[in-house]
């Protein structure tokens, strides 16, 4: 097969991951076309850099008001496709650098105050499996096959990696494990495709919350996402993103629980083959709807690389 189709097909993944870094909380990710066929022995490998700035809405437990942030990220991933049980998986990691700074009032002052940041955030592994609509195929195979709907489960997990100091509140790493289990479902219709995930992030208990030895605990966010795109002749494609998540309430020691999130965000992704194995990506969001956390206007600039094993045979 062509070297441009396999970018076409199969160029979408690694940039959906390291995209999704540029902003600040994991329930914000926006990933189109996550769930995507490719032959077995895809090696994938993206640089990102994005900008996210806006407000930050903090719980009123918390003594800082009108707080505003810009936060920038360079982020480095790689993923590979396997097979198992005769399906079609993959598997990703993206390691995120981040620097910028807060500002706000705290308690009653009339001055605002300003931190800066820069360091590692937290790394991200996502492990996927394309339960229908994609099997294990070598390259020979993956060509003579049609691709249609897929359906695909996957498990992501955010790792306490990132800078972290239990006396300060503002801070680029969490300090705790982050779990998300999804299913995703991409529908092609001609050149175009829609998508649908639902998952939920589950959070381990941080011990060392500000502004020391206290433990807060997280609920539950769940979240769901919409894509809507098309692949023009060109082989770049378009894509128009909306993200909702809610739940995560959360408490310090034995004190009242915060508010629960209930927010949405809408975005834009468009990407552009440069050569066959090679293209740029461009993503941006911004919030549509927000209680608590972060409201910013995002973007991020990627560019990709994809290459083949010399040899990619389907496993039993």
């Amino acid at each position: 097969m062509p070297g441009d189709r396999f970018a076409r097909l199969a160029g979408a993944v690694v940039v959906a991951v390291v995209l999704t870094a540029a902003g600040l909380a994991p329930a914000q990710d926006l990933e189109p076309r996550a769930y995507s066929p490719s032959p077995l022995g895809t090696n994938f490998f993206g640089v990102v850099l994005g900008n996210s700035q806006g407000g930050v809405l903090f719980d009123p437990s918390v003594p800082i008001t009108d707080a505003e942030a810009s936060v920038n990220l360079a982020s480095l991933a790689y993923g590979r496709t396997f097979g198992l049980w005769g399906r079609q998986g993959l598997v990703t990691v993206a390691v995120p650098y981040a620097w910028g700074d807060v500002k706000g009032f705290v308690g009653e002052e009339t001055e605002a105050r300003r931190v800066t940041r820069s360091g590692l955030a937290d790394a991200r592994v996502k492990a996927s499996l394309n339960l229908l609509g994609s099997p294990a195929l070598d390259r020979a195979a993956f060509a003579a096959t049609p691709h249609g709907t897929i359906l695909g489960l996957s498990l992501t997990v955010q790792a306490p990696t990132g800078e972290y100091d239990n006396t300060k509140l503002i801070n680029l790493g969490t300090n705790r494990w982050s779990i998300k289990p999804e299913v995703g479902l991409s529908v092609p219709v001609g050149r175009w495709f829609l998508d649908a995930y639902a998952g939920a992030w589950f959070f381990t208990t941080n011990d060392e919350f500000y502004p020391g030895e206290v433990t807060r605990r997280q609920d539950p966010v769940t979240t769901f996402q919409l894509h809507a795109g098309r692949t023009f002749r060109s082989k770049a494609w378009v894509a128009f993103d909306a993200t909702w998540y809610g739940g995560g309430s959360a408490t310090s020691d034995n004190g009242p629980p915060s508010e629960r999130l209930s927010n949405s965000r809408l975005g834009a992704t468009l990407a552009i083959p440069i050569t066959p194995a090679q293209s740029l990506k461009i993503g941006a969001s911004t919030g549509a709807s927000t209680r608590v956390g972060s409201d910013f206007d995002s973007v991020a600039v990627a560019w990709q690389m994809l290459w083949f094993d010399s040899a990619s045979k389907p496993q039993p």
